[in-house]
Order: structure tokens, then sequence, then C-alpha cells
């Protein structure tokens, strides 16, 4: 990679004179909604600990975001799923680094502020490149291109993945990168440099696995079969796949399957260690019910130990019986056992899953069991209270598929569609994660302004492209004040 590429990587996130005024808005925008956040568990995740893993997990609830980040940014290890999430473990290092530092000055864990501070960094830039795309890939006005993000903002796991530190965010910004470059490189007639492939590939891969296909399918859409040629094949496609899978394997096999065994170990010798005392102070308790009970010479008070004893068995055989009991996963069944195909899923209805989860809580949030996770206690399917929140979803679905006709002819638009099909192929045809699709919304959801944004440049009449901006903009308006004071509800009252 030489200077000039080097240099061109940083002016991607330099911010133009247009995009000043918008960014300033949106960046006060998420700096509130991370300090919501940030005010909700501050007293409960600042002071120090030994077990931060524990700590974040039974105490964070937000839908069924995964604070993982916050215990590897506050004990570092390869914590997340090493197969899904090959690399992010390594990327969170420095903030790692960062953290011990500010904890030895200041006393306290500031794995939140520093979580946050990446958040606002990956929302920040992913506002900016979907407004380029809009903007200079797509070819819509200034005006439209606002109109369109501020719209895009308002759907509700997109507004919680800015919030919520799990590596959502990161994926939606990395993911829209890596579509604006290759939407101008398309614009352009230019191609796609090994160097770039590589590098997409390793930060996209390397944070969310399944994110690394959506960079083949760009090489494909930007060089054509040209990636079929065995330089590009092998030095940009095959090297890095087996890299990113073998630091993967790496990371299970000196990280994680020692650490699990230990962990296995230790919970063995306290389980032990619990169960001998229990053996003891029930040797003792029989020592002395049998001294109390010879002091005993009636029959009634011989009653009154037997019912006392047969009492205590039975809220111990209780107690014991809750304390074993595990969650059951709500999720269909799976098409067979394995490391990766367990997490698929061909009995959960489709049509009922696109309709409230896929196109509904992804957007719009439901009321009942809000922001409930479906692995505690919210169902996989809740509906909603209103009529008029269909019509919401139905209206944002018709002009989905109208800019899906809008711009068929359009190989970018087609790129941004192969990113979208992959995901639905995955979470709709396998039923990956189809129990909380709604989650992974940050994946995909910005085909829809996208889409939407070739039907406005499709709108030749100045009434109907009024009216149309009218509706989105009326749309943006009720979506932001939906999901904010819903999401407010649920963190403070």
């Amino acid at each position: 990679m030489n200077t000039n590429s080097l240099l061109s990587a940083f002016r991607l996130f330099r911010v133009k004179r247009e995009e000043r005024p918008l960014a300033t808005v949106m960046l006060l925008v998420f700096l509130a909604l991370d300090a919501l956040v940030i005010c909700k568990y501050y007293d409960v995740f600042t002071p120090q600990t030994t077990y931060y893993w524990h700590l974040f997990i039974s105490k964070f609830h937000i839908s069924g975001f995964d604070p993982i980040t916050y215990s590897v940014v506050s004990n570092w290890t390869a914590g997340y799923n090493v197969y899904r999430h090959p690399l992010l473990a390594f990327f969170m290092y420095v903030p790692y680094l960062i953290n011990q530092g500010l904890m030895w000055l200041t006393g306290i864990n500031c794995a939140i502020f520093i979580v946050s501070a990446i958040q606002l960094f990956a929302a920040f830039y992913s506002m900016l490149f979907l407004y380029r795309i809009c903007r200079e890939v797509v070819g819509v006005s200034r005006t439209d291109s606002t109109l369109l993000t501020v719209f895009y903002f308002g759907f509700a796991f997109v507004m919680l993945s800015t919030m919520a530190p799990d590596h959502f965010v990161i994926s939606m910004m990395l993911l829209l990168l890596a579509l604006y470059v290759s939407g101008k490189l398309i614009l352009k007639g230019k191609k796609l440099s090994g160097w770039q492939a590589v590098t997409y590939f390793f930060i996209t891969a390397g944070t969310s696995l399944n994110n690394g296909l959506k960079i083949y399918l760009s090489e494909l859409f930007v060089n054509g079969w040209r990636i079929l040629r065995p330089k590009f094949l092998f030095g940009c496609i095959l090297l890095p796949a087996a890299l990113t899978w073998g630091v993967a394997r790496m990371s299970y096999d000196h990280i994680v399957w020692p650490r699990d065994v230990a962990a296995k170990a230790a919970r063995e010798k306290a389980k032990a260690e619990k169960e001998a005392k229990r053996k003891a102070e029930q040797a003792e308790q029989a020592r002395r019910d049998s001294i109390a009970f010879a002091a005993f010479t009636t029959a009634q008070q011989d009653s009154a130990v037997a019912a006392k004893a047969e009492r205590d068995s039975i809220n111990k055989a209780k107690a014991a019986a809750a304390k074993k009991k595990k969650r059951v996963r709500k999720n269909g069944k799976p098409i067979a056992n394995g490391e990766f195909i367990s997490w698929t899923d061909v009995t959960t209805s489709r049509s009922e899953s696109i309709v409230e989860n896929l196109f509904g809580e992804s957007i719009q949030l439901h009321q009942d069991y809000l922001l409930g996770d479906v692995l505690r206690t919210r169902p996989m399917m809740v509906h909603y209270r209103y009529a008029f929140n269909y019509i919401i979803e139905g209206i944002i679905a018709l002009l989905f598929v109208l800019g899906i006709w809008a711009g068929r002819r359009s190989r970018f638009f087609w790129l941004a569609m192969s990113y979208f099909a992959l995901d639905m192929v995955l979470h709709v045809g396998l039923g990956f994660g189809i129990n909380e699709v709604y989650i992974m919304s940050a994946h995909w959801i910005y085909i829809i302004p996208i889409a939407v944004a070739f039907l406005l440049k499709a709108t030749q009449k100045r009434r109907k492209a009024l009216a149309l901006k009218g509706l989105i903009a009326a749309l943006a308006a009720y979506l932001w004040i939906w999901n904010v004071s819903l999401i407010v509800q649920y963190l403070f009252f």
C-alpha cells in the first residue's frame, strides 16, 4: 500500500463541509443516546471488582444485546464466540489497556465510557457513510440524503445498536464503508485493489465472520470475474479466509479451551466443597434433632418436631429443584446438531417472524414485553396493540418494494441487495438467530433507505416528489418519537 492509498483511506474519515450541519446534530443525538445507558448503569458497572463477566451478564438487560465488550475491556480475554467474532477480542485489546490506565488513575472501571466512545465513533461514521451513499453514489440531493439518514437512524434497532455495548454498530459502520467505497469504484469504473480487499475482509470478518462474505460480494460486483484469477483468488480471498479461521482456532485452543477447562474444574471443586459442607451440616442437624427429640416426652411435642422436619425437607427439595432448573432456549428445531448448524431453525413461522420481528420490532418497538430478552421472559412473537403500527410497517415495506423497482438498473443497488439477500438466506432461510432476528438489523436494514433513495431519484414530477418527501419526513418524526419514548420508559420508569 503506497502513501497515496494511505492518504486516500484517511480522507474517508474527513468530514466534508456540506456534511458538517448534519454531522453536528447527529453527534449530539448519539451522545444523548449513549448517555442514557451510562446513566442507567453507572452505579452498577463502575465499581472495580474481580468477576466482571458475571456482573455485566447478570445486570445488563436491553433486549438480547450482550455486554461482552464491557467484560473484555474490563478484564481482557477472548470473551466472544471466537468462531463468530474471530478477531473482535483482539480489536478490543488497546481499549482494554486504556481502561487499565484509567482504572489506576480514577479508581473506577471506565469500561462503559470507553465502549461508549467506540460506539459513538462507529455510529457517527455509519451516519456519514450512509449519507454519502445517498448523496454521492445514488445521486440524490443534499436535503434528500439528510432526510433519509435521519429516517434510517429512527429505526428501533439501529438506534439501539448505537447505544448497546455489542458489536452491531461496528459491523454496520464497516459494511456501510465497504458499500460506499464499492459504489464509488463502480461509478468511476475502477477496481478494488488487493490491499483494500484484504483489509476490508480482515476487519469485517474479524468483527462478525458471516459479514466477510459481503466483502466477497463487493469484490465480485466491483472487479467482476477477475477475482477468480489465481493471484487475486489465493492472495485476496483464500489466504485471508484461512488466516482468519486459523486465528479463530488458535484462540479457541490456547485461550478459550484452557479457560473453560479451568472454570469447569473450579466449579466442580466448589460443588464438591459445597456438598461436603451440606453433608456435614446435615449430620450436625441430625445430631441436634436427635438430642432435641429425646428431650421431648409428649406425643404432641413429637408431632410438632416431625411436622417441622417434613416442612424443612419439602422446602429444601423445592430450593434444590429451583436452583437446578435451567432456562430453556426459545428457539425452533435446528436442521441438525453441530458447531454451526445447531444455530439454525426449521420450525419457527417465517411469515409471523417477518411481520412481528424482521420488519416489525427492527423498526418499531413493541410496547408489550418492552425490550425484553427472548432468552429470558420475552416470547418469540409479540403483537402490536394498535393497527396503526402495522399500517406504518406496511407503508415502509411498500416504499422498500417500490425502491427495489426504481433501482433495478443500478449495479450498485444489486450489490446492496446482495448484502441484504445474504442475511435473508441466513436468518429467514436457515433460521439463524430467527428467534431474535431484530438484533441483527444493523447488518442489513440500511437497504431500506438506499432503496428509497433510488425511489426519490426516480420520482420526476414535483408534486409526487414533495408528497414522497413529506411522507418520509412524517415517518422519520414518528419513529424517533415512538422509539425514543419507549426506550426512555424502559430505562428509567
